[in-house]
């Protein structure tokens, strides 16, 4: 490798998005951070995401300008594949089932399966590094971040099947991450509009939050994430988030868990950070706390900020070059373990993509993954339901779902609607906002009356009263109901008891509600068990 400046070092330490016109194409800023800077990382959202030929030539081309500029190793470049409600691969892709979904299995050999599967797509896109899986223990019903991005409440499930996941995706090639450390999942915030804290006991934490992390460390992890969480039983100096805490990354991470792979940030640009220390000045601070990568996903000019923040930290012996030096060194064993410049074409007119990306065999395995985690929560002898004419079936849901800020917008809405019609085409549907009136609810009830069956897809009820309150005169009617939560298990809990039929999809992918739609019919048995209580 030849000499690289203080500022390239750091560059390689980055780990950078950008916004292009077309999806295929790279920015202007982005060539620059690559060029003279060195940025050694590139993260994809939606916006990059185009076509499977379109992906395969935007990393094409991204690390065929690294190669121009001298780096002797290829980009990482990385993506948030975790499936289910967190995906940003589209067209011509296999669409996984998501963690709970994988959760509500019981069996981590769908996980591994699905690990692999992702992987190998993934891979064949030029895509050298998923940012999965998530290993938070989801035990708080109310966390609006995590939630069924999470394998359940149960510390130890969710260490075997994150393990799992993980293993799937390192033998297909794919560099993983396990996060959000220290643990996300008992939160009532999101991390991206502002700081959460969890109060746990040092103890409570080693004995749920923590031991997925552990015991995934301890089958080989690549890298980890940190949470924009604080920690007052880890970091005593008030209101300091994981990612800059020396005790959280450099004192709990690396000495006590031996963790000695790459730890990143999660993006810096995120409230928690950019609200509250500033995104530059909080990149200088989780250097110093042991980080290795950060993490800046969208704006050029906060991206060379840090950058400079970080190298003045350096020359003002804030920070020591060895420190920089030591980040460095674990990024390229990392490199070293996956990446190659052989694995990269000479030029974009040479790509094909795989057969794999999209392959019938993809498809089929994610279908039986469905099938086992689709949950049949109650039956009140309602189902199977009959397609024939003279039933009359109503389908009620939103095409406008509750969105986290890591979800993509582009898969805002939902199929219920078409794949009932699949099944039953004299279905009726209508479509319902978020939040309706009260005339509206009024004019809803009075069309129900005329049907013998309603069914009911829901996305995250204790966001809309609204849904609820409705869903409550629906069940006075004497109809026969079936609730389908197209996001949330927990939605349950906020409805009468007196629902006849229950399911619950933990996704609205289109596979997971075709399948919940064919079981509804009796066209296939759904055999999920709930990963999480409901009360």
């Amino acid at each position: 490798m030849k000499q690289l400046t203080l500022r390239q070092k750091i560059g390689q330490l980055m780990v950078c998005g950008f916004k292009a016109n077309n999806p295929a194409d790279v920015s202007d800023e982005i060539v620059e951070l690559i060029r003279d800077y060195h940025v050694g990382g590139i993260i994809l959202f939606g916006r990059n995401i185009g076509t499977p030929e379109d992906i395969l030539k935007l990393n094409t081309r991204l690390q065929l300008e690294a190669k121009l500029a001298g780096h002797d190793q290829p980009l990482l470049i990385c993506i948030d594949q975790e499936n289910g409600v967190v995906r940003r691969l589209g067209e011509g892709t296999t669409v996984f089932p998501g963690a709970m979904l994988l959760g509500a299995t019981g069996n981590p050999e769908f996980a591994y399966d699905m690990g692999l599967a992702t992987g190998k797509e993934l891979k064949a896109l030029g895509i050298n590094w998923n940012l999965a899986p998530v290993v938070d223990v989801n035990n708080n019903p109310n966390n609006p971040v995590i939630g069924v991005r999470s394998f359940g409440e149960h510390p130890f499930q969710v260490a075997e099947f994150g393990k799992a996941a993980m293993k799937g995706m390192q033998a297909a090639g794919i560099i993983t991450s396990l996060k959000h450390f220290p643990g996300h999942g008992d939160t009532n915030l999101d991390s991206h509009l502002e700081l959460p804290t969890i109060n746990h006991s040092m103890e409570r934490l080693e004995e749920v939050e923590l031991l997925p992390f552990k015991d995934c460390i301890k089958e080989g992890a690549d890298t980890v994430m940190s949470a924009h969480v604080y920690f007052p039983a880890i970091e005593k100096k008030q209101g300091v988030p994981a990612t800059m805490s020396r005790s959280v990354i450099t004192g709990l991470l690396r000495e006590k868990l031996g963790f000695q792979g790459v730890v990143t940030t999660d993006c810096m640009e995120m409230k928690a950070i950019a609200d509250t220390i500033g995104t530059a000045q909080g990149a200088v601070e989780a250097i110093k706390a042991g980080i290795d990568l950060v993490m800046i996903s969208h704006l050029p000019s906060l991206q060379k900020d840090a950058i400079e923040a970080i190298a003045t930290a350096v020359e003002n012996n804030e920070l020591s070059v060895e420190q920089i030096d030591a980040a460095l060194d674990r990024v390229r064993q990392l490199k070293s373990r996956y990446l190659s410049w052989n694995e990269i074409v000479e030029s974009v007119d040479h790509v094909t993509v795989p057969d794999v990306v999209g392959c019938e065999e993809h498809r089929v395995k994610a279908e039986d993954a469905f099938r086992h985690g689709i949950t049949l929560v109650n039956n009140n002898n309602v189902l199977p339901l009959s397609t024939h004419v003279n039933h009359k079936v109503l389908v009620i849901y939103t095409n406008n779902s509750y969105l986290t800020e890591v979800e993509d917008k582009r898969y805002s809405s939902n199929a219920l609607g078409a794949v009932i019609q699949e099944v039953h085409p004299t279905a009726d549907i209508e479509l319902v906002p978020n939040q309706f009136s009260e005339e509206m609810n009024k004019s809803m009830i009075e069309k129900a009356k005329q049907y013998e069956t309603i069914i009911i897809g829901t996305l995250t009820a204790s966001n809309s009263k609204d849904h609820i309150r409705f869903i409550k005169e629906l069940v006075s009617l004497g109809k026969n109901i079936v609730v389908i939560a197209m996001r949330s298990p927990y939605d349950l809990s906020y409805l009468p008891k007196q629902i006849d039929v229950y399911i619950a999809t933990y996704e609205f992918t289109t596979p997971a509600l075709r399948m919940a739609a064919k079981a509804i019919y009796g066209l296939e048995e759904i055999k999920g068990q709930l990963p999480i209580t409901i009360n």
